[in-house]
């Protein structure tokens, strides 16, 4: 363990991990890529895809390992993770930052199949990463804003269409969809902005989620609803906390939700199943702002007795 380091030599050693360990799996994951478009054979390409999926694992592992190369770093996860590689869930969670994800490659890594991002187009385009992840069949999101939709209709509805086709993708391989439900992190201007009900989250968007659940909630076997928190000074860590070593903790809230036949609907003709859903995914996100809220007291409280 290197934790005497001076930060920028921790800055180092964890940003040429990463960079190496990406590049090495990700230029990996591309040649897999590569045979599956030279190889249109259905066998052959769920081999190819399952191949990529484990390296895919494997750089899961190597991001894992950047909360302890040269940190002391602990771990508060609470909850069920009974789960196992060959299923089917959906993760419904809260974005506090970039952090997440590595937060979710380090719970995935041993205890749930790989997850799938919902990713904005212009990840695409980022060398080896976006490649990468378009090989690993996540789905890309273009977001249109009210005005564009008003001056050309044909594009309303173009993201949920980008839904189902990728889900039908999921389909043929044990994954983990992930919804960060808010659609953006969390800063204290969106907070203002969109005028939250909540404490520490902004109101979640109910769409993807609802779209996930009626295309794939028959072979979904549960909904994993995570809660993510850092404690202390650095409620919201950027990267740069992670490579430099000043994450001391993370807070993981873990509570399996079972996929009841009222969660499974028309979304987008329903109305009254849309007001019923939109209703759901609120009470949830109280709950789990509740959750933070007992998080930060009980830091405080043990802060206090020190």
């Amino acid at each position: 363990m290197l934790t005497k380091l001076l930060i920028p030599f921790r800055v180092i050693i964890n940003f040429l991990w990463a960079l190496v360990t990406t590049a090495m799996i990700g230029v990996a994951i591309i040649i897999v890529g590569i045979f599956k478009l030279l190889l249109p054979i259905a066998p052959v390409q769920a081999l190819l895809s399952t191949v990529a999926n484990g390296l895919f694992r494997l750089w899961a592992y190597a991001m894992s390992m950047l909360f302890q190369l040269t940190q002391p770093m602990s771990w508060h996860i609470e909850g069920d993770l009974a789960l196992h590689k060959k299923g089917w869930y959906m993760i419904m969670a809260n974005h506090r930052s970039w952090v997440d994800v590595f937060v979710l490659m380090h719970l995935a890594r041993r205890n749930m199949p790989m997850p799938r991002f919902f990713l904005k187009r212009q990840l695409l385009w980022i060398p080896i990463v976006g490649w990468g992840c378009w090989v690993l069949d996540m789905p890309f999101m273009r977001r249109y804003s009210k005005d564009v939709i008003a001056k050309k209709p044909h594009l309303k509805g173009r993201d949920i269409e980008t839904t189902r086709r990728s889900c039908a993708k999921f389909k043929h391989i044990p994954t983990t969809v992930v919804n960060f439900c808010e659609g953006t992190r969390f800063t204290p201007e969106k907070h203002r902005q969109k005028d939250s009900p909540y404490r520490y989250l902004l109101p979640p968007k109910a769409g993807g989620t609802a779209f996930s659940l009626q295309i794939m909630g028959d072979q979904f076997e549960a909904i994993l609803d995570i809660t993510i928190a850092y404690p202390g000074k650095d409620d919201r860590p950027v990267v740069w906390h992670l490579l430099s070593g000043q994450l001391r903790n993370v807070y993981v809230h873990v509570r399996t939700l079972p996929i009841s036949a009222d969660l499974i609907g028309d979304y987008g003709n329903d109305e009254q199943f849309k007001t019923h859903f939109q209703k759901w995914l609120n009470q949830r996100w109280h709950e789990k702002d509740a959750i933070i809220e007992a998080l930060h007291e009980k830091m405080e409280q043990a802060h206090q007795q020190r």
